[in-house]
């Protein structure tokens, strides 16, 4: 009797959970090829949208993640656990996590922004991070990766970057390098004009169009100064800064141009004392 009581219970057992299982087994099956789809499909997105290399990977196993997380809440549920008391636990754990590790969430959220806003790409010389100067060799999850001019590496983490201005200085294609030379007040301004001009047109860096600025900006303490913009390619940015003030120089010794620098001049006036004696002054001497 027990044992055919036993085999009723395993028989309306089999019955109310069977349909279950295989619900739960088409579900995961199912749910599982949909989220790789849906992965796929992401990061062909992030791909065609020229997210950085190494963000596109962690942002689809993000993504495949939490939706894997909810996927296996949603099969608990169908066989009846109760799962609010999973969701305030995860809930709970997710906040801890997030109170420890609120500064590094924060330059994972401003790195997602840099790569969706694009401000700046690899390759770009940029000012960022409040006067950080360099090539940007690297966009990662918490941090961007500059390179200097003297081979410097500099890590500066995202949420400072987005929290400053952001200066890309070649982001452009073209552009313009500003400099600025004086020359002294007794020197021919034409000349020295005529100077600079045939050193940009010489450089191999500089482009004919638009044509190289050069213009009287300031008439300075002891010099008159000369803003020049040379336009170029954004890459040879620092090879024709280095050309021009080289160059510059040199032509200006030989056309015979100075350039002044800081000075003091000293003029010392000389004044003769005549002593002046009044006959009050005048006292015999005793004969002895």
């Amino acid at each position: 009797m027990d044992q055919l009581f036993n085999m009723e219970q395993l028989g309306q057992l089999i019955i109310d959970y069977v349909p279950k299982l295989v619900g739960a087994v088409l579900t995961l099956v199912i749910g599982f090829w949909i989220i790789g789809r849906i992965t796929h499909m992401v990061q062909r997105g992030m791909e065609k949208r020229n997210f950085d290399a190494t963000i596109r990977p962690f942002l689809g196993s993000l993504i495949s993640v939490g939706l894997k997380v909810l996927l296996l809440f949603s099969v608990a549920g169908m066989f009846g656990v109760e799962t609010t008391s999973f969701v305030a636990l995860f809930g709970a754990l997710a906040f801890a996590i997030g109170m420890a590790l609120q500064g590094s969430l924060a330059h994972f959220a401003s790195g997602v922004l840099l790569l969706i806003f694009k401000p700046y790409k690899v390759g770009d010389l940029v000012e960022i991070g409040g006067g950080q100067t360099g090539t940007v060799v690297g966009i990662q999850v918490f941090n961007t990766i500059l390179k200097t001019l003297d081979n410097k590496r500099i890590i500066v983490p995202n949420s400072v970057v987005t929290s400053n201005v952001i200066t890309n200085i070649s982001g452009q294609g073209q552009m313009g390098v500003d400099m600025t030379f004086g020359i002294g007040y007794g020197d021919d301004i034409d000349k020295a004009r005529e100077v600079i001009q045939r050193v940009a047109k010489a450089c191999p860096y500089v482009l004919e169009e638009p044509e190289t600025l050069v213009k009287v900006v300031e008439l300075g303490n002891s010099s008159v100064n000369f803003l020049v913009r040379p336009w170029i390619n954004s890459s040879d940015y620092w090879p024709t800064y280095f050309y021009m003030q080289e160059h510059v120089k040199k032509e200006f010794d030989k056309a015979g141009v100075s350039i002044p620098f800081p000075q003091m001049d000293i003029h010392l006036g000389q004044q003769t004392l005549e002593p002046t004696i009044s006959a009050g002054d005048i006292k015999p001497t005793p004969l002895s």
